[in-house]
């Protein structure tokens, strides 16, 4: 994590040099559980290699909220701010090299970096964009067919579509497996 924000900030390297060491490198395989829903979030992850998806449990079946690859950073944010439950579970879904650091470390350089404005300009610019993203899937979620949801993930972001497994794609989708089969072959017939 801090080795990608180095190079965004070199003017703050006592800082990234102090807590790199703080990290953890993990080499999981896929299906290892980060974050459990339920848990308080105590971890902040940063993904060198592979590919994690956030999901929940609704009535005994997965729904896949969002997927994170190389180089994006993940948590509960809202668990990990607030110290309550998080209402999701984070999960590998390939074997991969993340990084993890304890939120106190980050509670730590929160404090030591409130006189950088550039980098607290730069964190706001970094999450008004990951809402904007989030509000654009409620919304194409509400008006979009599956259909044109798909076809969104085709144009727009293909290495969800090469990566992930088709149920997780699904879930994503809010479709079955079944259906995601029939807007593929729909597709491929045109």
């Amino acid at each position: 994590m801090f080795l990608h924000l180095k190079d965004r900030f070199p003017q703050l390297d006592k800082y990234w040099d102090k807590y790199l060491s703080l990290q953890r490198r993990l080499e999981l395989p896929a299906r290892s559980i980060l974050l459990q829903e339920g848990k308080v979030s105590k971890k902040y992850f940063f993904i060198e290699k592979g590919c994690a998806r956030v999901w929940f449990n609704n009535n005994g079946r997965d729904i896949t909220v969002q997927f994170f690859f190389e180089n994006e950073g993940l948590s509960s944010i809202d668990s990990f701010r607030k110290n309550i439950p998080s209402t999701f579970t984070i999960e590998t879904i390939e074997p991969s090299i993340v990084y993890e650091i304890d939120k106190k470390y980050i509670d730590e350089l929160v404090q030591e970096l409130n006189d950088a404005p550039d980098f607290f300009k730069t964190l706001l610019d970094i999450s008004l964009q990951r809402q904007t993203h989030y509000m654009n899937e409620f919304i194409s979620f509400i008006r979009d067919t599956p259909l044109q949801r798909y076809q969104h993930l085709l144009k727009d972001m293909p290495h969800i579509i090469q990566r992930v497994p088709q149920h997780y794609i699904a879930s994503y989708l809010g479709i079955s497996t079944v259906h995601l089969s029939r807007i593929k072959n729909k597709l491929l017939k045109k």
